[in-house]
Formats: C-alpha cells, structure tokens, sequence
C-alpha cells in the first residue's frame, strides 16, 4: 500500500475550478478529480494551522488535546499526567504511529512541527524532511524533495508520504516571474458586491486592515495591496491568491507525473486536503483563517487510489474522519481514543456515511464554536478578536454560502436547535476529558482566561502593543462607529 498525502495550507476549496470556481484555477486537480472521490463538505474540527494539524495527527477533536490556539496553555497539549507510559497518547495513539505498526513507512516534507514548536506533530513518523524556512518556503522548494523521495523509495511498498506546501497562505509570494494568469478575468459575481457592504469593517484581515491590525505595505511580496480601499486592490488581492493556486497546482502536476513515470501511479492512494481554509470575503475577512465559519473550516478532499469510487460525496465529514477511515483501508484498528468515524464505505461503494451535524472550533484569532448541519451553518462567539462579531450568528448556507447576511434575529428556532447541538456535543465531550485527561477543562476557557485568542492580545501574535492604538486607528480611517465598539473591548482586554 502506497499513500501521497498531499497538505496544501490555507487552500479554499470554493476557489478550485474542480469545486466549481469559475476561473479555472487549477487544471491539474480538475483532471485528477475527474477519477477521484470529491467531498464537498468536508471540515476541520479545529483551526487554524496548529489546532487542525494536531486533531488531525491525534484522531482527536482540540477540546480533547487541549490544543486549540496559537500561544499560551492551548498551544501546548494537555499534559497527560500519572496515566503517561514509557510513550504518550500522540505516538501511542497518533495516526502516523498507527500506520507504523500496520508496515508503512512514515515521511514528512514539512516545515509545520518547528513553524509552530509542534514536536508531537513528528510522533510516529520515519523521516523528517524541513526546507528550515518555517512556512515561508515556495513549492519550487518542496517539489524538488518529494520528486527525490519518491524517485528513491516510491517503488518501494507500504509508505506514507505527507507533502506540506504553503504557497496559498498569505502572504501570496509566488515568483513575480510566474505571471498573472487571471489579469483579464473578472471577479466572480458575488465578490465586488460583499467588498462594498463589509468595507469598513473592523477587525484583523478587514478590507482596510489587510497587515492584521494595520495597513503597512510588504514590500517583498508585491503582489499583495496593502489595503482593498479600492475595487481595483481588491482585484489585485483575489487575483494573488489565484495564482498563487494556479502556480501551486502546477507542481501537483508534477507528483502526479512523477508517480505516472514511476509506474505506481495505478496502485497508489493520494489524497489532496488542506488544514483549513481562507475567508476571500467570507464574513468581510481576507487572507485570513480565523473564524469558525465555512470560510476558514471547509477544506477540499479528493481521493483517488485503487479500489476507490470516482463521485461526489456531499455528506458532513471532519477531517480527522479520515484516520479511521485509513485504518479500515489497510486493514487496521482505530484507537478507542479517537473522535474519528470512517467513511470507507464512502470511497468503496458510494455509501452515504456522513455525519448528522459538526462542530467547529477556533480560539487562535477569536473564541467561536459553530454547528454545521443540515443547509445552517450557526456561530456562537466568546471573544470576538476585534471583529464586532455579535454572540450568535446564524447563516443559510444555500442561498449565502460567503455567509453575508446574518438571519440569527429572523430564525430563533434554528439558533436554539443549533445550540441543543452543541450543548450535546460539549457534553459529551467533557465526559470524556473527565474519563481520559489529567484534568477536566474545556481549553477554550483556558484561552479566554489567559487573556483572549493569541492573535487579539496585546503584543502578541501581530496585535499592537497597546489595543488602544486600534482603536484610534479606526477612527482615523472612517470607522468611528466600529471603534466605540472596541474601546470597551481594548480596556477589558489590556
């Protein structure tokens, strides 16, 4: 068994062409999706990049782990205490662990595990290969050492390889060299219209405040407008992230090519994904993953590998479903600690497995939990990171996939079914830390605790050293009404 675990960081699937984009944007996918499994629905339990990748590795939701943010306490897994073997839970129980014992040798292309100090991200794996340039890497840096690995040892059976490229995480730094392949194509319909009502938003990665708290300029990545003060910027910004997909698609024509060369690309499962996504207008957020909404936590899956049914699977799935799910392809035993559900029978016989409903968290940028069921997609925030997010939000999916309008005061109905659900679900879940952790605490109130989401508290994380200055920021740029809004918030956060 062979298996190409392609990571593509901060991809949004609804700017793929394969999922229905209307630039074609990426060529490459779209053909291989043609024979592979497609999921429409498919989400990270936890964002961002920290938080996803450990739920992801574990098999276990963040509120488990005790990884949920970005820095501080939750940036840390929960220590494991007098219950901790000679091993611990993430090499004990960990997916690259569990592909160990079934024969398969484990490979990292990655820079994530010292990007983010995420050493438990490494359990279980064989090789570690880091470009040391902690996210910042381009693929002409990454392809090379996949197409050498693969050139190695990709005849050889029984390997997972996980490729880690970041080429569509802001800033949008593909060579200037590469061109603009979408400088005469238009925007599409819905983007120019949601620019104009979110404008003067407040909030990190709002239109006027594209450098997080703040509009300076970078000039090593010009491609990238300081601000979307114009129709124009805006343009330019979306027109960066799409090549930079296009430009990235590229080289996952070159592994597909290289597998083709090698004679293996028949009996080998790839699988292309993501840690999350990136709100392009989504909530009035650009570049930037930090919500619990449909932008920042839906994520493309395509999986193509013998024995799997090409198709469209459009059922609810957490991206830690598939640990589980590789277990019953190899034959192997899911660990009782996981929070996964397979969803082979998918791949195998185009059975509908998904989930009823899903619960999303992020507590990195802000304090959300979101239930994603049925066309709804409901939030509910703790800290609001700046945004001016209101306590619950609630959002049709079908009719406003950006998540544009709020209908949380129109249907009250569907906001407290949604909370039933994560009531449950958060029940259910402290059960189980009670059963399996050292202690009994829900790590979005350790985060919330020490101060708020990394990324919202003073000097840290890209915030300014005094919230105050924000503030005066927002109102020097038109955002007078915002900026009372904040001033509490600044004070109570200081």
């Amino acid at each position: 068994m062979r298996i190409l675990y392609l990571d593509l960081d901060a991809m949004n699937p609804s700017h793929l062409s394969c999922y229905g984009y209307p630039r074609q944007t990426s060529p490459r996918l779209d053909a291989f999706a043609e024979s592979a499994r497609r999921f429409e629905e498919y989400y990270t339990s936890d964002a961002p990049c920290l938080p996803s990748r450990t739920a992801f590795y574990s098999g276990r939701f963040g509120i488990q782990t005790g990884v949920v943010g970005h820095g501080g306490s939750a940036a840390q897994p929960k220590v494991q205490g007098k219950g901790r073997g000679f091993r611990d839970h993430f090499d004990d129980n960990g997916l690259a662990r569990q592909l160990q014992l079934l024969g398969c040798k484990t490979a990292l292309i990655s820079s994530f595990g010292q990007r983010h100090a995420a050493w438990h991200f490494y359990a279980g794996f064989n090789e570690v290969h880091n470009t040391g340039r902690g996210g910042m890497e381009i693929a002409d840096d990454v392809t090379p050492l996949a197409e050498d690995w693969l050139d190695r040892q990709g005849k050889q059976d029984h390997w997972y390889l996980h490729v880690n490229y970041w080429d569509v995480h802001t800033p949008y730094r593909i060579p200037m060299g590469y061109g603009d392949p979408f400088a005469d194509q238009p925007l599409p319909d819905w983007m120019t219209p949601a620019w104009k009502r979110f404008k003067l938003k407040a909030g990190p990665h709002s239109a006027l405040d594209l450098g997080m708290y703040g509009d300076e300029a970078w000039e090593k990545y010009p491609r990238v407008p300081p601000r979307l003060d114009t129709a124009e910027n805006l343009k330019r910004y979306i027109d960066a992230y799409d090549a930079s997909i296009h430009y990235l698609d590229s080289h996952l024509g070159r592994l597909f090519d290289k597998l083709e060369a090698l004679g293996i690309v028949d009996d080998t499962h790839v699988i292309v994904s993501a840690d999350h996504g990136e709100c392009q207008g989504d909530l009035g957020i650009y570049g930037e993953h930090g919500t619990a909404d449909r932008g920042t936590c839906r994520i493309p899956m395509l999986f193509r590998g013998p024995g799997v049914q090409p198709g469209v699977d459009r059922d609810l799935h957490y991206h830690l479903d598939l640990a589980p799910t590789l277990m019953d392809l190899l034959g192997g035993s899911t660990p009782a600690l996981w929070d996964g559900q397979s969803f082979h029978a998918s791949l195998t016989e185009g059975a509908p497995v998904g989930r009823d409903s899903l619960v999303l968290g992020q507590c990195a940028h802000v304090c959300q939990r979101s239930v994603r069921f049925g066309d709804h997609l409901y939030i509910r925030t703790y800290h609001d990171g700046f945004h001016g997010f209101p306590q619950e939000m609630l959002f049709d999916l079908a009719s406003d996939p950006h998540e544009q309008i709020n209908l949380s005061d129109q249907r009250p109905e569907r906001c407290r079914e949604a909370l039933a659900m994560l009531t449950n679900w958060h029940d259910a879940q402290m059960h189980r830390i009670a059963e399996n952790a050292n202690d009994a605490v829900d790590p979005l109130w350790t985060v919330i605790h020490e101060g708020g989401p990394f990324h919202a508290k003073a000097g840290c994380g890209g915030a300014p050293a005094d919230l105050n200055d924000y503030v005066r920021r927002l109102t020097d740029t038109g955002r007078s009404a915002p900026a009372s809004l904040q001033r509490a918030a600044a004070r109570r956060d200081a």
